[in-house]
């Protein structure tokens, strides 16, 4: 279609839309005629409906003489009026007004009644019609002022209707909020938490069904963590992701997690995002849905979905409710996290494999059956410092693939016993990677090479966001495959006043001169490592190592005995 075709298309659709639509049904042909006649030339109806965007134009009328005609016009047709004879063909009195009012719902209808027909008439009003005419008294200017009239009501009840429906709706929400905010304080776990919030909501009458979703860090899958109400299998056949590139990412929940903003879907039957899920929504009479993003600062911990048996059941002020439900939710389950890291040691491990480092001793665990660990990593300046023992393998063969292997610098053994050696690697190519994990609050806590595969395990405090440590890792190599998490207790190497001078008092150099120092045997007696060889593999002056140390040492000390 060409744009000039387009665009006449668009102002045809737009003048339909301008156009006062009047419905007559009457099987009286001199009636009809006599209606029709007074309104085919009047533009005043139309302007006094739409003032200002109806000039010079008139009604468009339809008229048909059965009841099923009828009907079956106004459910194909756009119609802002009906003018109707009670007595047709096919239906009789009263009940043809109950029929069509049934039928067309808020549309406003006038009654054409006989000259005795107007205690009819009264009762009409009563039973839903706008107005009545009395055919023999009908003007040109009583029937435009009475459309008009009729119209213009039936506005003022629908808009009122609809206040009432959104004060209704938004005092219900406002009281879901408070029973969810005093199961915040009530609840001890997060499962306990979501179970508890979509349980809550699908108690209420408006709402049909509510899920809490998590996005699962390797696959960015939304996966069901609590539900309630009519779900009927509805999670077990859906899927849904928050990977905009995909088409499962990009409905609500997906759009959700991925910008922070409640995403509303008016009528699941038209919107095109909900297109993947249509049919099974249909089939369970979701009709409207809203997605809650639960984000606190810059943690993703999920996103709240609910949904409605009714169309646009989500709109106006609800939104901004629903929103701060999701912040309520977000809040508590940080105070439950933070609460759980006090009185726990967990933390979370995510265990990943890469393909493309130190290849010739992952090939060499292959063919040799031997296993090699890496039990501490310490990050220099220039390279990364690798503590460590390799069982099932001579000190020459693993030497020898040393040497070979791209990456990684000189070796240092500090035991060599027939089954395990101990040993220093200085590995400057895995520098950036480490690093990048080290300032998004990550620390690799080990990793391993055996049988033909390099793996390494990442621990994260409890509660961090595992997804966004995830897609870090997978953005400084391509190489990197994400296989599992798990939370497990924390290293008991030190305890806690050890670990909080560590972690807050020492600065990344002098940690890093305490820690090479101790793996390194420095400590040790005889020494393992001396001063010299320890500040050339961190690759700063021997008198800078002796600083550092010297420092940490103090802090170290000053936190235990100081008291």
């Amino acid at each position: 279609m060409s744009e000039t075709d387009t665009q006449a298309e668009s102002e045809q659709d737009a003048e339909a839309a301008d156009t006062l639509r009047i419905l007559l049904i009457e099987d009286n042909p001199g009636d009809a005629r006599l209606i029709q006649e007074m309104l085919r030339d009047t533009e005043e109806l139309a302007q006094r409906v739409s003032p200002g965007e109806a000039t010079g134009k008139t009604p468009d009328i339809s008229r048909e003489n059965r009841l099923e005609d009828g009907l079956e016009t106004a459910h194909s047709e756009p119609t802002d009026i009906v003018l109707l004879d009670l007595n047709l063909p096919d239906s009789e009195g009263l009940s043809t007004l109950e029929t069509v009012h049934e039928e067309t719902g808020e549309t406003p209808i006038v009654v054409l009644t006989g000259v005795r027909d107007q205690q009819v008439g009264v009762e009409a009003i009563q039973r839903g019609a706008q107005d009545f005419l009395v055919k023999d008294e009908v003007t040109s200017e009583l029937l435009v002022r009475t459309i008009h009239h009729a119209i213009e009501r039936a506005r003022q009840e629908r808009e009122r209707r609809q206040q009432r429906e959104q004060l209704e709706a938004l005092n219900r929400l406002n009281r879901i909020g408070h029973d969810i905010t005093h199961a915040v304080i009530t609840t001890e776990t997060r499962a306990e938490l979501e179970q508890q919030v979509c349980d809550r909501l699908a108690d209420s009458d408006a709402y049909r069904f509510a899920w809490i979703g998590g996005v699962n860090p390797g696959s960015d899958r939304v996966v069901p963590k609590a539900a309630a109400g009519v779900e009927d299998g509805y999670l077990d056949e859906i899927d849904i992701t928050a990977n905009e590139n995909e088409e499962s990412g990009q409905g609500p929940a997906g759009t959700a997690i991925r910008t922070g903003q409640v995403q509303v879907m008016n009528d699941v039957q038209t919107a095109s995002e909900f297109e993947p899920w249509r049919e099974q929504a249909r089939a369970r009479d979701y009709r409207s849905s809203a997605a809650i993003p639960i984000v606190h600062e810059d943690l993703v911990y999920g996103v709240l979905n609910v949904y409605s048996s009714s169309p646009r059941a989500f709109e106006g002020p609800e939104t901004a409710v629903l929103a701060r439900i999701g912040d309520v939710i977000a809040h508590a389950i940080t105070a439950i996290e933070r609460k759980d890291a006090l009185v726990s040691d967990a933390v979370v491990e995510l265990e990943f494999r890469v393909e493309e480092m130190a290849e010739e001793l992952v090939a060499l665990s292959a063919t040799e059956s031997c296993t090699i660990e890496f039990e501490q990593l310490v990050s220099g300046d220039e390279a990364l410092l690798a503590y460590g023992s390799a069982r099932g393998i001579s000190q020459e063969a693993f030497t020898d693939t040393i040497d070979e292997t791209e990456g990684i610098g000189d070796v240092r053994f500090f035991s060599v016993r027939r089954d395990e050696l101990e040993f220093e690697l200085v590995a400057p190519a895995a520098v950036s990677l480490f690093e990048t994990i080290a300032t998004h609050g990550g620390r690799v806590a080990s990793a391993t090479i055996a049988d033909g595969e390099f793996r390494f395990v990442v621990e994260l405090p409890r509660g961090r966001d595992t997804r966004q440590m995830i897609e870090l890792i997978r953005t400084q190599r391509d190489d990197v495959t994400y296989l599992a998490q798990r939370t497990t207790e924390r290293s008991k190497r030190s305890d806690s006043g050890s670990s909080s001078v560590l972690e807050e008092e020492l600065t990344d150099k002098q940690r890093a001169a305490l820690e090479t120092a101790f793996f390194a045997g420095y400590f040790d007696w005889p020494r393992g490592s001396t001063g010299e060889e320890i500040a050339d593999r961190l690759g700063i002056a021997p008198a800078t190592f002796n600083q550092h140390l010297r420092t940490a040492e103090r802090k170290f000390f000053t936190s235990i005995f100081g008291e």
